[in-house]
């Protein structure tokens, strides 16, 4: 059955139907989440790998650009990660009218911790 049959005279009207992101929303996640497996894993296996060292050899560590190169890789991705999600959870289960305003600070405070974040990383390095 043709989709435009089952729409509402009113719908057809307005334009009113999908706004053709959902497809490009859900693609990022899972890219996302496919970079978040060999980026969390090399962080956790430096992180074991560190466990018993002193400081001054983790600075040294941190400051190779393989190593910088891919915690700022970390972040970022984990931020937006997160920010995909929080938004398919805010989206789907606040019904009122505190959703736009959660969506912006949400949003805002993603970009604000992956940003200190990632600022981070070089302040360290240059102590």
């Amino acid at each position: 059955m043709d989709k435009e049959l089952m729409r509402s005279s009113l719908g057809r009207t307005l334009g009113l139907g999908s706004a053709k992101h959902g497809v490009e929303h859900w693609w990022l996640e899972r890219v996302t989440a496919i970079a978040l497996v060999p980026l969390t894993v090399w962080f956790l296996a430096s992180f074991v790998a560190h466990t018993s060292v002193e400081y001054a050899t983790v600075i040294a560590w941190l400051r190779s650009p393989l190593a910088t190169t891919v915690m700022v890789m970390l972040l970022a991705a984990l931020f937006c990660h997160a920010a995909l999600g929080l938004q398919v959870v805010i989206e789907d289960y606040v019904h009122s009218g505190l959703k736009f305003p959660l969506l912006i600070a949400m949003r805002f405070g993603c970009f604000a911790l992956a940003i200190a974040g990632i600022l981070a990383v070089p302040s360290i390095c240059l102590r």
